[in-house]
């Protein structure tokens, strides 16, 4: 989002809005996380919640931060196969409603 531009929770909800903004800037610049860790772990939870621009910008960020490709390649494959489990998870009880219980 441009950096001018309010935010839609801020317009409707100020207070709140305000206090979550300065929130998330205190988590992107505190902690004992570098930045680059930070950038790469942004990278993975954006591709995991398939948000497409977002996961492009945290790219961005990570590698501008001195992320190499190899490691944004690797996030991404990580994230990916957690994804898949945590899908896999999720099918896992509808499927035993319609087919029964395991078999081993």
């Amino acid at each position: 989002m441009d950096q001018t531009q309010t935010s839609w929770f801020v317009l409707h909800a100020p207070e709140l809005g305000n206090a979550f903004e300065h929130f998330c800037q205190l988590c992107n610049e505190n902690g004992v996380l570098d930045r680059k860790t930070k950038d790469l772990l942004m990278v993975a939870l954006a591709s995991a919640f398939r948000l497409p621009n977002r996961t492009r910008e945290r790219i961005r960020n990570a590698l501008d931060a001195g992320a190499t490709k190899e490691e944004i390649t690797e996030v991404l494959l990580i994230a990916a196969a957690e994804c898949a489990w945590a899908q896999l998870a999720l099918v896992e009880q509808t499927h035993l409603e319609h087919s029964g219980p395991r078999s081993e």
